[in-house]
């Protein structure tokens, strides 16, 4: 006699206990791979932008959230496994074998796509902070270019006949590409060009001092 305990489950039945356990699999998956994604990032200083920063120290500060997650998943995944084995043991190894797959799948299209997220450019380790740096250094150097007076007292910072000089545009062309380009060292890029400024202000007789005044217009009094 086959071992049921009288339950008969229609297919309409066993294809929404099919969609369930799919979905809870596949959501538990991506909750639980994100989780440690992000505490990994976290782990490692790596805060891809401010909003996901935020979210990484709650992980810190719940390290029990991944497990959390886990249960949560558990108390819809198991049911969903147990109740149609009760009624057919053949529905409730289909529903396991429905949920590894839906786990296997999940698992494979979020590596994908943390792999397509972590290709972009911005998301790379130390790009906020390379990012604020390289701007401000950007800053300093249009005040050479811009501002008139400054121009007239320091011809030095806009010509590229003089190595130190030509050696910050090309640390400002570098700074740039690597800002914009998946794969390379931003933040070490970044360090260069603030030596590169440094090396051609103190080339053209730009001392600390009238370095950290602000420009002004019309007129920059040294």
């Amino acid at each position: 006699m086959p071992a049921t305990t009288g339950v008969q489950l229609t297919v309409w039945e066993i294809a929404l206990w099919a969609i369930l356990i799919m979905c809870a699999v596949a959501l538990t998956v991506h909750a639980v791979s994100k989780g440690v994604a992000q505490g990994s990032a976290e782990s490692g200083h790596v805060p891809l932008r401010d909003p996901l920063g935020h979210r990484n120290r709650d992980l810190v500060k719940e390290p029990d959230a991944i497990f959390w997650n886990v249960f949560a998943g558990l108390v819809v995944v198991v049911p969903a496994i147990v109740i149609p084995a009760l009624a057919s043991p053949a529905v409730g190894l289909l529903m396991l074998f429905l949920g590894v797959g839906a786990a296997l799948a999940a698992f494979s299209v979020g590596r994908k796509l943390e792999q397509k997220r972590q290709s972009k450019p911005e998301n790379r380790a130390g790009f906020a902070d390379a990012a604020a740096r390289h701007d401000a250094l950007l800053a300093r150097w249009k005040e050479y270019e811009l501002d008139p007076a400054r121009g007239i007292d320091f011809p030095g910072m806009s010509d590229v006949n003089i190595p130190q000089t030509a050696a910050l545009v090309r640390a400002l062309q570098e700074a740039q590409r690597c800002r914009i380009t998946a794969g390379t060292d931003y933040p070490s890029a970044v360090e260069l060009l603030d030596a590169a400024m440094a090396e051609a202000e103190a080339a053209a007789g730009i001392s600390a001092t009238i370095r950290n005044q602000p420009a002004e217009l019309p007129g920059f009094q040294k």
